[in-house]
């Protein structure tokens, strides 16, 4: 049984470096998907820039009840805080960033898409629905998938001050919790396409979760390497569609 599911996280693995082949043999996808990717970089630039700058107040802020120990230990719990409240925004930064290049990006991602299922046939059934319904449905997706990991993300920010655990077992929860969202976020386009909704890519990835996981977590830790989120965003949506196909029983090789 593990055996199998570690075969299946590398199949999730394959499919994101599938994904990227796909990419790079269409310098026409280069350039679609970069625009939207580009964008999603200059607004979170900005955000972490404000984080950073504002970074002792808010570990001065979350830990009020340390404003009366010694210099020494409020300086550690405090050093704690500030490394918690980084990991746990850059894990919110990662699946907050796909959203955010999704919804600005979604005419350029969803022609990566149809590019990829036209290697297969197309989708004969595809519904087409006006741009404002698809738009208003994704927002409401996204928002809902955000609101969720972000209440995960809450108690991984108090593992966060546990020492030595915090800052290495807890980022690899955190690439695993990450990995997930970011696979159910990235086959949106494919199920977009043929109607379906969140609770449908849940119930899909969830009968394929190791291999959705190997696919999510590779895309987390390429989207850790500075302006690999940019660079790999497109071909990890050519690569959540081949996963969107998987989990749906359909083909993915010729």
């Amino acid at each position: 049984m593990a055996g199998r599911a570690v075969s299946e996280f590398f199949i999730g693995v394959r499919l994101l470096l599938r994904g990227i082949g796909r990419y790079v043999r269409s310098p026409k996808l280069i350039l679609l998907g970069l625009i939207p990717a580009v964008l999603s970089l200059l607004l979170f630039a900005g955000l972490f820039t404000l984080l950073f700058y504002n970074l002792d107040g808010l570990s001065g802020t979350v830990t009020w009840f340390a404003d009366d120990w010694s210099e020494d230990l409020r300086s550690s719990v405090r050093l704690l805080a500030g490394i918690a409240l980084v990991g746990v925004s850059g894990l919110f930064a990662v699946v907050s960033f796909t959203a955010v290049t999704l919804l600005i990006g979604d005419p350029f991602y969803e022609a990566i898409g149809a590019a990829v299922e036209e290697d297969f046939g197309g989708v004969p059934d595809a519904v087409d629905l006006p741009w404002h319904q698809e738009l208003r449905r994704s927002i409401f997706d996204a928002l809902r998938l955000l609101a969720v990991s972000l209440m995960i993300a809450i108690p991984l920010f108090a593992g966060g001050f546990i020492p030595v655990v915090g800052q290495t077992v807890i980022p690899v929860i955190g690439a695993f919790v990450g990995g997930w969202f970011l696979a159910l976020e990235l086959v949106a386009v494919a199920f977009n396409r043929r109607g379906l909704r969140l609770p449908d890519r849940r119930v899909a990835l969830r009968r394929h979760r190791a291999s959705a996981l190997g696919f999510g977590v590779a895309v987390f830790c390429c989207f850790l390497i500075p302006f690999g989120a940019v660079l790999i965003m497109p071909a990890a949506v050519a690569g959540g569609t081949l996963l969107a196909r998987r989990s749906l029983g359909l083909p993915i090789d010729r």
